[in-house]
C-alpha cells in the first residue's frame, strides 16, 4: 500500500446539503413548504409531493409548478484532544474547530398534475437527498488526531533513544509536534422522479398510489498533505526523520563497537601482563581490574544487542507508517438507484381536511468507482473500495397532516413525520446504533390578506434518535427547529408566484470520545470530546401555472 486513502473522509458529505427532514431525506421540495412547512394536510399543487391524494381536489386542467431554492449551510465540529496541542498551527490549544461550508445554489423541483373529472395524474421531479457541495478546507479532527498520534509516538521514540545513546555521543532528531494540511470536498445529489395517480372516491375522499425512482450520484475528493513531524520550528518528512534516527543509531553502534574493541584489548593486555608475572590465565581472569573490564564488555554487548533490536523495531515502524510519507489522497465517485411505492389518502369534511401519506423504504446500493482498490488498516475507508456496493437505503416515511379553515381566508395547519430509520440498511448497519427513529412536528398558518396576496409561516421541530455510538465527525445530524415564512401572489387567474425564506436552528450535540487503539498502526488516540452543530438558510422562488 503505497499511500493511505482517505475515503472515510467522504462520509461527512453524506448529510443533506439543503436539509429539512430525516437523516437521509429532504422534505423541502417546494417554495410553499418553505413558506409553511406544515403542508401535509393542505390542498395545493405542491401536494404532488406532500399530499398527493389531496391534489385530486384541484380544478380540472393542467397544473404546473417550478421551484428554485438556494441553500447555504455550515457544519461545525469542535474537537478537543490532547494531541491537537502538538499541531504547529494550533498554538498549543487542545481544542480546534473544523468547519465545512455547503452551498447548493440551484435546487430545482417540478410538480405537474393533470386533473380530469375524478382523476389526477401526477409527476414530481425533486432532489430528495443531497443537493450541493460541501468543502472542509482544514479537514476534520478525527484524521488530524491520527497525525498527532504519529507525532506523539515519535516524541516518545526520540526521547527514549536519546536517553539510551546519548552516553555514546550520538543522538536522533527530537520531535516536538506535527504539521499537516487537510482538505475535503464532496458533491451529492439524489434525484427523485415520481409518477402516480389520485382518484376522488366522492366529494370527501380521495386516494393516491405512485412510484418514485431515486437516482443517486456523488463525487468526493480528499487530501491530507504536507505531513511533517516538527523539531522545534523545523519540519521533517517521515522518511527524513527515520533517516536521522538510522544515522544516530549507526553512530551509536560504531561507538559501541569501538569501545568494545578497546575493552577486549584491555582484557587481553591485562591477562598477558599477569601471566608474565607467573599467574595462570584462570587466576588472571579473577583479578578485579580484569573483572571490571569483562563486566564493561558485557554491558557494551547488551547495549549493542538492544540497539540492534531497537533498529529492527524502528524499521518495522517506518514500514508501517510509510503510507503517510507522501500524504493521503482520494478521488471517488458513487452511483446507485432504487424504486419505492407511495400511497396516500385525503379526507375533507366541512372546514377541515385530513391527509396521510406513506412512502415505502427505497433500497439503495451506491456503487464505488474510486482509486481505493483494497481494504486498508482504517476500517472506515473500506466503505469506498472500488467496485463495491454500499447500502444507503432511504427510510420509509409516514406523514400525517390536518388543515382547519378557522375563518374564511385563514387556515391553520398541523403535521407529523415519522422516518423509520432503524428499519433501513446503511453501511455496516450503522442504523442499529441509533436510539430510535426520527420524528418531526409541524405547525403553520396561511392568511389571504387580499384577493391576490397570501402570507404564511410555520415551524418544524426535528428530533433524531441519536446516540454517542452513532455520532462521529465524518457523518452527523443534530436536533433542530425550523421556521419558514413567505408570500404568494396571484399575478393572474392562471399564474401565481411564491417567495420564501427558511431557516433551521440547530442545537449542539456534545459527546465524549473514547480512547482508540489503532493496533494496525501501533498508535493510540487518547479520549477527548466532540461538539457538533450546523447552520442552514434557504431562499426560494416559485411559479405555478394552470392551463
Amino acid at each position: 500500500m503505497n499511500k493511505l486513502k482517505l475515503a472515510a473522509l467522504a462520509v461527512i458529505f453524506a448529510g443533506n446539503a439543503a436539509h429539512a427532514g430525516g437523516i437521509l431525506t429532504n422534505t423541502n421540495q417546494s417554495v410553499n413548504f418553505l413558506r409553511n412547512p406544515a403542508r401535509d394536510g393542505a390542498i395545493g399543487l405542491d401536494g404532488v409531493y406532500s399530499n398527493p391524494a389531496g391534489v385530486a381536489f384541484l380544478s380540472d386542467g393542467l397544473h404546473l409548478g417550478f421551484n428554485w431554492q438556494y441553500a447555504h449551510q455550515t457544519r461545525t465540529v469542535t474537537t478537543t484532544n490532547s494531541l491537537l496541542a502538538l499541531g504547529a498551527k494550533n498554538n498549543g490549544a487542545t481544542t480546534k474547530k473544523f468547519e465545512g461550508l455547503a452551498n447548493a445554489p440551484f435546487i430545482p423541483s417540478l410538480q405537474a398534475a393533470y386533473n380530469k373529472n375524478n382523476w389526477s395524474f401526477q409527476f414530481n421531479f425533486s432532489v430528495p437527498g443531497g443537493g450541493g457541495m460541501c468543502e472542509f478546507d482544514k479537514g476534520i479532527g478525527s484524521f488530524e488526531t491520527v497525525v498527532g498520534a504519529i507525532a506523539n509516538k515519535l516524541i516518545a521514540t526520540s526521547n527514549q533513544l536519546n536517553g539510551a545513546i546519548g552516553q555514546f555521543g550520538a543522538s536522533v532528531p527530537n520531535v516536538t509536534g506535527y504539521d499537516v494540511d487537510g482538505y475535503m470536498k464532496g458533491k451529492q445529489f439524489y434525484f427523485g422522479f415520481q409518477l402516480g395517480a389520485a382518484r376522488k372516491i366522492n366529494e370527501h375522499l380521495s386516494v393516491y398510489a405512485g412510484l418514485r425512482l431515486l437516482y443517486g450520484t456523488a463525487s468526493y475528493e480528499a487530501r491530507l498533505n504536507n505531513i511533517r513531524v516538527m523539531n522545534g520550528t523545523e519540519g521533517m518528512t517521515l522518511p527524513h526523520y527515520f533517516e536521522g534516527v538510522k544515522g544516530g543509531l549507526t553512530q551509536a553502534g560504531n561507538t559501541i563497537a569501538n569501545l568494545a574493541g578497546q575493552v577486549q584489548a584491555g582484557i587481553q593486555q591485562g591477562i598477558a601482563s599477569a601471566v608474565a608475572q607467573g599467574m595462570t590465565q584462570e587466576q588472571a581472569m579473577q583479578l578485579p581490574q580484569i573483572q571490571e573490564l569483562v563486566a564493561k564488555g558485557q554491558q557494551l554487548q547488551a547495549a549493542g544487542q538492544s540497539l540492534q533490536a531497537t533498529g529492527e523495531q524502528l524499521n518495522a515502524s517506518a514500514e508501517t507508517l510509510a503510507p503517510y510519507a507522501n500524504g493521503m489522497n482520494l478521488k471517488s465517485d458513487q452511483t446507485g438507484w432504487g424504486i419505492a411505492p407511495i400511497i396516500g389518502i385525503d379526507y375533507k369534511t366541512g372546514n377541515f381536511n385530513f391527509a396521510a401519506k406513506y412512502e415505502f423504504k427505497t433500497r439503495m446500493r451506491m456503487k464505488n468507482d474510486s482509486d481505493l482498490n483494497e481494504a486498508t488498516v482504517i476500517s472506515a475507508t473500506n466503505k469506498y473500495v472500488n467496485g463495491t456496493s454500499v447500502p444507503e437505503d432511504s427510510p420509509a416515511q409516514l406523514a400525517l397532516g390536518a388543515q382547519w379553515e378557522m375563518v374564511p381566508g385563514v387556515r391553520l395547519n398541523l403535521g407529523y413525520h415519522h422516518f423509520f430509520d432503524k428499519s433501513a440498511h446503511w453501511y455496516e448497519h450503522s442504523e442499529k446504533l441509533l436510539d430510535g427513529d426520527t420524528n418531526e412536528y409541524l405547525a403553520g398558518a396561511e392568511w389571504d390578506v387580499m384577493k391576490k396576496l397570501q402570507v404564511s409561516g410555520g415551524i418544524q421541530i426535528t428530533r433524531y434518535g441519536l446516540s454517542d455510538a452513532y455520532m462521529n465527525d465524518m457523518s452527523f445530524v443534530v436536533n433542530s427547529w425550523t421556521f419558514g415564512l413567505g408570500v404568494g401572489y396571484q399575478v393572474t387567474d392562471k399564474v401565481k408566484l411564491n417567495a420564501a425564506y427558511f431557516q433551521t436552528n440547530y442545537v449542539n450535540y456534545d459527546m465524549d470520545t473514547p480512547e482508540q487503539n489503532m493496533s494496525g498502526l501501533g498508535l493510540t488516540i487518547p479520549a477527548g470530546k466532540n461538539s457538533f452543530t450546523r447552520t442552514n438558510r434557504v431562499l426560494g422562488l416559485g411559479v405555478e401555472v394552470t392551463i
